[in-house]
């Protein structure tokens, strides 16, 4: 249960108002993961949620080193809900990360560097305010497996749903499974997780996420989404970690596993995250205009090129993974071409047509996927956005083509997204001025961010035999 509380004493009161059995405190790491440690009611006072509460920070993924570890969470009053998950009544509240010594916000916590990016928004005189709208996908499956040591590599995932199993004695198998890249919106029994996503979305609702959609997606095996409504920028990162908390721990109820892994199917559509975007000031859009193209201001088109001219170095916050780039492949809807269009899902920057209201003017970006860490994605979308209204950068040309089938001499003229994280790293390393502007961004994070990917994820892909090789070369 959301519980709107705004200072200390609200969520002392609360806590009393509920009986609070235990407080949970969390907050991201550097890659995007929650983390959490638990304190008892009789632990907290105002003088603790104010002054903050100790933590090992040299443990944290992306934090301190073990002769600095010793730091501080300060809970958000505003974040609090009651965890519907846990037996125990436990109220959680999202943190910011403080170092004890200095006193100032810790400069890798993601979450302070999204509040740096809304600040540096209003301190532009662009804009008041920038809402963020993330079509996050996943997949619920039944079972996943893995593993991997000295002389061995494998996975398997299974789904009740998936079409491979078409065939499988289930005694009995009443079929009704999505066939590959047939899976939007079948009605059940061909969509079986219609009642799992609805309780999805009524806990998410309980919580004070605002749900406009769900659905099943266009892969098979349980490939979904859940569309929240839009909302400020720090607020929508908040809503995307709730999202996926939500999401695997009501599938785990149901004795499933829910993942956000960008391509767990071989030759199947994989998760991404389209995310809508657009600036305000007041009450009025900044992106809407009626004379343009696509009703599109020339200040969104500005934003759009800002997008486009830094779509690889936005690559390495917004697509994060080894994985994602089994996603940005020609097909399978992936948004690889660096252009923008209305309506067409090619395009890696589209304007939705639905509606003439003004109000709904936007850009949706296409090219992220639900691995990033979604206070960095959306302050550095936000970061290009506004280099490219400074700098005034032309987007050129819309394309309203099927990208897809182009002739071959207008294909080679539409630039493309990364084909692998080492290159995305590799730009954000050579293009991240535009990030370091109101110091939204430091060096240290960067620097930080690219070394632990090359480290822990690139390099770590790159060492290992895969198991596809065993095929092509056992018998060279």
């Amino acid at each position: 249960m959301f519980l709107n509380c705004s200072t200390a004493d609200d969520v002392l009161k609360t806590i009393k108002a509920n009986n609070v059995q235990m407080i949970d405190l969390r907050f991201v790491d550097l890659p995007g993961v929650w983390q959490h440690f638990s304190v008892p009611p009789s632990a907290v006072d105002g003088d603790a949620l104010a002054e903050g509460i100790g933590f090992d920070g040299s443990s944290i993924r992306g934090f301190q080193e073990i002769q600095e570890s010793d730091m501080l969470v300060m809970p958000d009053p505003a974040t609090a809900f009651l965890d519907p998950f846990t037996p125990a009544t436990t109220l959680v509240m999202i943190c910011n990360i403080r170092d004890p010594v200095t006193g100032e916000s810790y400069s890798r916590d993601a979450r302070y560097i999204a509040q740096k990016a809304e600040a540096h928004l209003k301190s532009t005189g662009v804009a008041e305010t920038s809402y963020f709208g993330p079509e996050a996908e996943f997949f619920v499956f039944n079972e996943v497996r893995y593993g991997q040591g000295i002389n061995h590599a494998f996975h398997e995932i299974d789904s009740k749903e998936g079409i491979w199993n078409s065939g499988r004695a289930e005694a009995p198998n009443l079929g009704h499974k999505p066939r590959q890249k047939e899976g939007y919106f079948p009605v059940p029994p061909t969509d079986s997780m219609q009642d799992l996503r609805t309780e999805m979305v009524l806990t998410l609702e309980t919580l004070g996420v605002q749900i406009e959609a769900h659905h099943h997606e266009v892969a098979t095996a349980g490939q979904a989404e859940i569309d929240m409504r839009f909302t400020t920028l720090t607020r929508m990162a908040d809503n995307l970690m709730l999202y996926k908390y939500v999401i695997k721990n009501v599938a785990r109820k149901h004795g499933m596993t829910a993942t956000f892994m960008p391509k767990p199917l071989f030759e199947d559509n994989a998760s991404g995250m389209h995310v809508h975007q657009s600036l305000w000031k007041g009450k009025t859009n900044l992106f809407h205009s009626e004379k343009d193209y696509a009703n599109l201001s020339e200040l969104a088109r500005h934003y759009i090129g800002g997008l486009l001219k830094h779509a690889w170095a936005l690559c390495g916050f917004c697509a994060p993974t080894t994985n994602s780039y089994r996603r940005l492949v020609p097909g399978y809807e992936a948004p690889i071409n660096l252009v923008y269009s209305q309506r067409n899902r090619s395009a890696c920057c589209r304007i939705p047509m639905y509606s003439p209201n003004p109000r709904a003017k936007r850009v949706e970006f296409r090219t992220p996927d639900p691995s990033c860490n979604g206070y960095l994605a959306f302050a550095a979308m936000l970061m290009a956005g506004l280099d490219g209204i400074e700098h005034r950068i032309d987007p050129g040309k819309p394309i309203d083509k099927n990208l897809y089938d182009l002739p071959p001499a207008e294909a080679k003229a539409v630039k493309s997204t990364p084909g692998s994280l080492q290159q995305a790293l590799d730009a954000l390393e050579a293009d991240h001025a535009f990030l370091l502007r109101g110091n939204v961004f430091t060096k240290d994070v960067i620097e930080t961010w690219i070394e632990y990917k090359r480290k822990k994820e690139v390099d770590a892909i790159a060492l290992r035999p895969h198991p596809y090789e065993f095929h092509l070369y056992y018998d060279i």
